[in-house]
């Protein structure tokens, strides 16, 4: 097995389109690629899923126990395991570094791709990486893959000085190339699934790393043995019941899913049935809706003008079908979106409006502590004997203070105004922002949309709970139609 971290000195020095590449070359040649992506992110896993042609994991040192991070990357492994890392190699929220990216590489013994940006850069790198070295000598840097190089004069410089000065083999240098770039928005790189060259670009990364990156030594500096599994990661703690089809919306405008909620929705019994919110004129058959996370205020043109779409997700929400959304999908199913001076109609199931701001609004981790009104039926009390886990109702008074937090993450540009007064919430924010910077989680008849992004991870079981939610309401609508027909 092969194993590795591509990290970085700091933010925007190139290691995803490194780590695009490094996937792109490698399927290419044969590997069976996996990918991986450290901490709360969409829209990097998008590109690195169509890279390598298998699903993106996130890794989160904040969110998730160790033992459950070591049991994803185990379960997922392939023959060839690449991670991504965020910021820099040593960068975290804690000051101790045990959410950073270093302490992801010891968890998992990854081997260290440090990815220099060394535009005007020359004696200058040795000291970068020989103190990169030092801080940590627990962490293993095997190898630089040095970007933005300004030609071949350059490059050799900077050979000559890291091969005088260090011990770690170059094993990559790329030239600078305004053809290997790819464009930003404010939350990253634009969405691979937005973008109609996608395809080609990742070609072209990956044909340019294959040239400039020696992937032999890659190889044979990442080989690793497989890791011992402390456990089965758990996605979802009820055994699958009756199937219920959920309708997802999966196009140019809500595309940020997670691999693990998917799989732990279909492990619950869900039928996941796509559709598309820009050019399906209706929905499909389903029994419940999960609108992911996307840019909608950029394609609102398209989602304004297919209003037969809207009417009937409007209508299926005032009939009582159970619906979650999360951000993308908040804004969505509000009264209109403003933005760069236009408003636009949206689906009008939530008598809010959205606002596009110059800044993030909520930016960050979340902690969340559930309300008496959430819809959903939540995981019973435990004992340590107690299994499997089971649901109980919702809707009990004066449980808020004994709920655990749910850790979850948030990053919205936008912000939902003229909210009735009497709105309805689902969590009390402890830590973050969410729709009003004290509560998150609109509910609107059998509608849960929030400004959060959950995870089933950890006691965070929300894909099981949101099925059983979508049967329950199943079974009661399947009661009141045979009650109406005696």
């Amino acid at each position: 097995m092969h194993r590795m971290l591509i990290s970085a000195a700091h933010k925007s020095s190139g290691k995803t389109m490194v780590s695009i590449g490094l996937c792109a070359a490698l399927a290419a040649r044969g590997h069976a690629v996996q990918p991986f992506k450290k901490g709360p992110d969409y829209i990097d896993p998008m590109w690195l899923s169509q890279a390598s042609g298998h699903a993106c994991r996130n890794l989160d040192l904040y969110l998730m126990k160790r033992d459950d991070i070591i049991a994803t990357f185990s379960q997922h492994s392939l023959e060839i395991n690449v991670v991504e890392g965020n910021k820099g190699l040593y960068d975290g929220l804690a000051l101790d570094g045990s959410n950073s990216n270093a302490a992801l590489a010891k968890l998992l013994d990854l081997p260290v791709m440090l990815v220099i940006d060394a535009r005007g850069m020359t004696r200058g790198i040795a000291p970068l990486i020989l103190g990169y070295q030092a801080f940590d000598r627990d962490i293993n840097i095997a190898g630089v893959i040095l970007n933005n190089l300004g030609g071949s004069r350059h490059e050799s410089k900077l050979r000559a000085v890291i091969e005088h000065y260090t011990d770690v083999s170059v094993i990559g240098a790329i030239h600078h190339d305004e053809r290997l770039s790819i464009i930003e928005r404010h939350l990253g790189l634009m969405p691979s699934n937005e973008s109609h060259v996608a395809t080609a670009k990742i070609k072209q990364i990956g044909e340019a790393i294959a040239e400039q990156v020696d992937l032999n030594k890659l190889l044979a500096l990442s080989q690793k043995p497989v890791l011992d599994i402390p456990h089965k990661a758990k996605i979802s703690p009820l055994p699958c019941g009756e199937k219920v089809r959920i309708g997802i919306a999966r196009d140019r405008s809500f595309g940020f899913y997670y691999a693990d909620d998917l799989d732990a929705l279909e492990a619950a019994g869900a039928e996941l049935i796509p559709f598309d919110a820009l050019c399906d004129a209706h929905l499909p058959e389903v029994d419940g809706l999960y609108i992911g996370g996307g840019f909608p205020e950029t394609c609102a043109t398209e989602l304004e003008a297919n209003v037969s779409l809207r009417a009937e997700i409007k209508q299926a929400i005032e009939n009582d079908m159970p619906v979650y959304a999360e951000c993308g999908g908040l804004m969505y199913l509000s009264r209109s979106i403003d933005f760069q001076g236009n408003t636009y109609q949206m689906v009008g199931a939530i008598e809010g409006d959205v606002k596009m701001h110059d800044k993030p609004i909520g930016r960050g981790y979340v902690h969340l502590k559930e309300d008496e009104a959430h819809p959903w039926p939540r995981p019973a009390p435990l004992s340590k004997e107690s299994s499997p886990i089971q649901l109980s109702p919702g809707g009990r008074k004066g449980e808020r203070e004994n709920q655990p937090l749910i850790f979850a993450h948030e990053f919205h540009y936008s912000s939902l105004e003229n909210l009735p007064s009497e709105s309805r919430f689902a969590y009390h924010v402890e830590r973050g922002y969410g729709i009003d910077g004290d509560r998150d989680g609109l509910i609107v008849q059998n509608l849960l949309a929030s400004y959060t992004h959950l995870r089933t991870i950890g006691s965070c079981y929300w894909a099981t709970r949101f099925v059983a939610f979508v049967r329950r309401c199943k079974v009661q609508q399947s009661s009141l139609i045979n009650e109406k027909a005696q």
